[in-house]
């Protein structure tokens, strides 16, 4: 990092505060080992900003300072969180709360220190006896009626991560208003109001009882029972990535009725430091060696991987020459949803004023499906907690049937307000029994429905920016993209512009109109004469800015794909010679 005299003075008043009793014993000395070093690198990174209080929460690298997860940073979010319960629910008798955490290396300290605090401020908490899936916690909440839960989590990040997630009184992530509230009151905090000396009275340890409540609940998501019942042998391999998927997805599909299940042994370990993955992510092919090593070995029907906590699920099948490919996030929502509408039709189970929800990045093969089948479909921001929203607006007058988005995560019920691979993976083993049920493979399914609905590939380029300079540089291709809107991607002309931070679209004619939604988002989209689909928006969580492409093809027969795939594939490379991304 280039040598800011202005800069590092800034990190070194900051860091000296680091040092004060307020702080413990190693604390401090990992923040003199930084100011002691001639490099100031570590101390830029670890001081330059706080660890920002956003819309999701906190999410960052562990460590002491300013800019890291740690108790303190932990511990100053918990009390404005506190504080704003207290503030928002001032006349209830008893305010309470659920704490949830996965696996990772410092989770269980996060989380009690979390529920000390809580208690410390008069809240009831309700702690998991040990690392539980997201959805769960999300469960918890509505379950148990509280009116706020905090999940330590940083999802599918790299091992060095760890998060904290705030939940409202519905199960969902903090919308507005209440997000800028929290935030508004969590920049408040100064280190000495944390009250961190618990009351163990105010805390309550749940776990078996909250389990077999959610796991008969999810297992009514099962559109089909009869298929299981003749493919209960169907062979599923499956792993958890050393995460929280170990607790519940195993004993979900039994309960389902899959007596086949082989869990990935090694993987079934519960472990912060992840150590048989580079990254816990099942978006990353690598993430599934040793399951798909497990799957050739028993000539396994399906292959299922949840991320650390549980809400997202990768997959992988066999292909038409009995290679293991993988699905992709687009794919698999497509999936998902082709399924549910297709067999609550004919199962009887289908009602005029149900509905399904994707998000705006998500591929539009799902709106040609909704579109010819009537059901209705919306659009929404990337985060369940849109999708969560559009859940409660219509609660009690329409029903909520299905909605993902393209990174893997899926909910396919409306009891949990976040994605939920307990669930997903259990319906995904059921498509799959389905399709067996037929002669079929979950990628016939997939080529009926290209055939059907037309073929789109979807890739998303992430460009990696880290540090204070990767955030400056992200901001400014934001600012050039706005300033400097393609005109052509590949060989394809834009037709259509939409910037969500402005809500408004402009088509090829020059017309301007306004966007439907009911936030701005810093994301742009453009639209191609040929089908082209680019949304570009900066990550919520890590220090990337994304491209999601979508582009178009035509297939006549199953055999088509690879054609189509490897066409879709030259599409891409050209868009990303014209944005300057390769």
């Amino acid at each position: 990092m280039e040598n800011n005299t202005e800069l590092i003075k800034q990190c070194e008043l900051k860091a000296k505060e680091w040092l004060s009793p307020a702080f413990d014993a190693d604390t401090r000395a990992a923040v003199s080992e930084m100011l002691e070093k001639e490099d100031k690198t570590d101390l830029i990174e670890c001081f330059y900003k706080n660890l920002e209080f956003g819309t999701g929460g906190l999410r960052g690298i562990m460590g002491a300072g300013s800019n890291r997860m740690n108790i303190y940073t932990v511990g100053l979010a918990t009390q404005g969180l506190a504080n704003y319960l207290k503030k928002n629910f001032a006349g209830m008798e008893q305010i309470s709360v659920v704490v949830c955490h996965d696996c990772r290396n410092n989770s269980r300290l996060f989380a009690e220190t979390v529920a000390d605090i809580f208690s410390a401020n008069d809240i009831k908490v309700y702690l998991f006896d040990d690392m539980r899936p997201t959805p769960e916690c999300s469960f918890a909440i509505r379950h148990l009626g509280c009116q706020s839960g905090v999940n330590i989590t940083a999802s599918h990040n790299p091992r060095e991560y760890n998060g904290y997630k705030a939940y409202w009184a519905d199960g969902a992530q903090v919308l507005a208003p209440h997000d800028t509230g929290i935030i508004d009151e969590v920049n408040k905090v100064r280190i000495e109001d944390v009250n961190f000396k618990g009351n163990k009275e105010l805390i309550q340890i749940i776990g078996e009882d909250v389990d077999k409540v959610y796991l008969d609940l999810v297992q009514g998501v099962s559109i089909d029972p009869d298929v299981i019942k003749r493919q209960k042998d169907l062979k599923i391999v499956y792993t958890p990535l050393h995460g929280t998927g170990m607790t519940m997805i195993p004993r979900s599909l039994k309960q389902w009725g899959f007596e086949n299940v082989h869990c990935v042994e090694e993987q079934m370990v519960k472990s912060g430091d992840f150590p048989t993955v580079v990254s816990p992510n099942p978006e990353n092919g690598e993430a599934l060696t040793l399951a798909l090593r497990d799957a050739k070995a028993i000539d396994a029907d399906i292959v299922m991987a949840s991320d650390p906590d549980a809400d997202r699920v990768g997959m992988a099948c066999k292909n038409d020459k009995g290679e293991w490919i993988l699905i992709n996030g687009n794919q698999t929502c497509l999936l998902f949803l082709y399924y549910i509408i297709k067999n609550r039709q004919a199962t009887g189970k289908m009602q005029p004023t149900d509905f399904i929800v994707k998000t705006i990045v998500t591929t539009e093969v799902i709106k040609k499906i909704a579109d010819k089948q009537n059901i209705e479909m919306r659009d929404c921001y990337t985060g369940f907690k849109w999708i969560a929203r559009e859940i409660a607006l219509s609660e009690g007058k329409q029903q909520y049937i299905g909605g993902g988005e393209e990174s893997y995560g899926f909910l396919a019920e409306d009891f949990v307000r976040d994605k939920d691979a307990v669930s997903a993976c259990c319906l995904l083993a059921e498509i799959c029994a389905w399709a067996k049920d037929q002669g079929k493979m979950l990628y016939d399914v997939l080529m009926d429905i290209y055939l059907e609905y037309g073929f789109s590939k979807e890739v998303t380029i992430n460009v990696v920016k880290p540090g204070k300079t990767g955030a400056d540089e992200i901001k400014q291709m934001m600012t050039d993209f706005r300033n400097n809107p393609p005109a052509t991607l590949g060989d394809s002309k834009v037709v259509l512009w939409k910037d969500y931070k402005t809500l408004e679209q402009r088509d090829i004619d020059g017309n301007v109109t306004k966007i439907d939604m009911p936030d701005t988002s810093n994301v742009l989209q453009w639209f191609c004469e040929d089908g082209t689909k680019i949304s570009v928006r900066p990550s919520g969580t890590e220090p990337k800015i994304k491209f999601y492409t979508e582009v178009k093809g035509t297939m006549k027969c199953a055999g088509c794909y690879e054609r189509c795939l490897a066409e879709g594939a030259v599409k891409i490379e050209a868009i990303k010679k014209s944005l300057n991304l390769d």
